[in-house]
């Protein structure tokens, strides 16, 4: 019940931590510089993902940790900081903001 209860308020205080682009659709120009180059075609500037992959993998390493009922609790803590680190950088790099 303990772990459970931890894992809860991790994953509640994941959730004022996340942009509001992610829960609903951004607007064409939230995050996105775009411009027309000298030939005509459209170019834009889109985020790299770093504050999504840190943001994610430090609550995706509680979460982990919380799960994990092993001794030093490290497979857990690696593993779901990995897995949050992937999902925070997907999420900012193709949810977030889109090009058209």
């Amino acid at each position: 019940m303990r772990k459970l209860i931890l894992a809860l308020s991790a994953a509640a205080m994941t959730v004022p931590a996340m942009p509001a682009a992610a829960i609903g659709p951004a607007p064409q120009h939230a995050h996105v510089q775009s411009w027309r180059g000298e030939d005509g075609r459209l170019y834009c500037k889109r985020p790299n993902g770093t504050t999504g992959l840190v943001i994610g993998g430090a609550a995706g390493a509680l979460a982990g940790r919380a799960f994990d009922r092993n001794g030093a609790r490290t497979t857990g803590t690696v593993l779901g900081g990995a897995l949050g680190a992937l999902l925070g950088r997907h999420m900012q790099r193709n949810v977030a903001s889109r090009c058209r």
